[in-house]
């Protein structure tokens, strides 16, 4: 069953739009996450979702029940922002039960609703603490907290560890991704981290310009990216474009450009066939590239390494392919020394091929 609705929403601002059309169906249950860049929209479709911000027409319905036009207390939300917007004064048990006192709920189902998130948070030895005695991870648990108690049908997080250091923010991944088992709630995130949303979500929405771009699940959107937008905001070192040519030789498909020659994987070729000769696109993601031919569908490539940046087991190069600048990730054991100009190897059955003018995935 379909959780939350958006059916042809659309937001302006004056003469100004910034969510031209948006329709999506998130499932009861289910994390979903909006990530894009600054500016996208992911944002303000959250606030719309809230109530937060009013549709400028479209439709939205969450449980059932449209909510259009309601008020965000009549939606049956909880939303965590960037910010704690923890009252100093109160102490956590206090921070965390403060909406249930303004609705003048019994006092023995605040002291348990706060007992049953504060376990579920490991926030129990703090409850009597104070904002400035807890370290951001707390503050951000105590936020999450408030909104735990309440057990509202949709859970609505606006960046929220966009705060914190990488450290605490990746040990906050593992926590929130915990919390959506133990909670079972349908939640909705908005970050502009893809590795959170790789890392997170049931389902990525990909939003640029107000639009959305691709749905799908980590793995979907990772492997099979509709366009060049998608195909360089996924992954981690980017995917590298470069211009290329589809040609045929003796029967074989190879896509080739300044520096390459790499023969189009079978997945490909019925497409490749209809744009031979054509100018395309071609995609390499990092960690494709090795040191070594590890099978067939390695193909060798010339690299000038301008940079090697030494990680541990592998090595991030910036490097020069036929006058064009790629990135590399190449496995190397961490016991090798810094790599440098040589002879490649790149997996041709992972290569990707774009339309050159629309961008659109061939």
């Amino acid at each position: 069953m379909a959780g939350v609705v958006l059916r042809n929403v659309s937001k302006s601002y004056g003469n100004v739009t910034v969510i031209p059309d948006l329709s999506l169906d998130i499932e009861e249950g289910e994390f979903v996450v909006f990530v894009g860049p600054s500016g996208c929209g992911k944002s303000t479709t959250l606030r719309m979702i809230a109530g937060l911000e009013k549709v400028s027409s479209g439709q939205i319905v969450i449980s059932g029940r449209d909510v259009t036009w309601a008020k965000p207390k009549e939606r049956d939300i909880a939303m965590v922002f960037q910010s704690y917007a923890l009252y100093p004064h109160m102490n956590v048990a206090q921070n965390m039960s403060f909406a249930l006192r303004l609705d003048r709920r019994p006092k023995a189902e605040i002291e348990e609703r706060v007992r049953i998130a504060a376990d579920m948070l490991e926030l129990t030895p703090y409850l009597d603490r104070k904002p400035k005695d807890l370290s951001g991870g707390q503050r951000q648990r105590v936020a999450m907290g408030r909104s735990i108690v309440r057990d509202a049908y949709v859970f609505l997080f606006d960046e929220p560890l966009s705060n914190l250091d990488a450290k605490l923010r990746s040990t906050m991944r593992t926590e929130l991704a915990l919390l959506h088992k133990k909670l079972d709630r349908t939640m909705i995130y908005v970050t502009h981290d893809q590795i959170e949303a790789m890392t997170m979500a049931d389902r990525i929405v990909i939003m640029k310009d107000g639009l959305i771009q691709q749905v799908g699940t980590p793995k979907d959107v990772y492997n099979a990216p509709v366009n060049t937008f998608v195909a360089t905001f996924i992954g981690s070192p980017s995917m590298t474009l470069v211009p290329a040519e589809l040609s045929e030789d003796n029967g074989q498909l190879h896509v080739q450009g300044a520096g390459f020659k790499l023969p189009v994987p079978d997945r490909l070729k019925d497409t490749a066939n209809r744009a031979t000769g054509r100018q395309v696109t071609l995609g390499l993601r990092p960690e494709h590239f090795a040191a070594e031919a590890r099978s067939d569908a390695f193909a060798p490539i010339d690299l000038k390494v301008k940079v090697a940046e030494y990680i541990g087991s592998s090595q991030f190069l910036a490097a020069d392919m036929g006058g064009q600048d790629i990135t590399a990730a190449v496995e190397v054991g961490p016991e090798a020394d810094r790599m440098s100009d040589g002879q490649y190897f790149f997996d041709t059955s992972r290569l990707y091929l774009f339309d050159s003018n629309s961008g659109e995935a061939l």
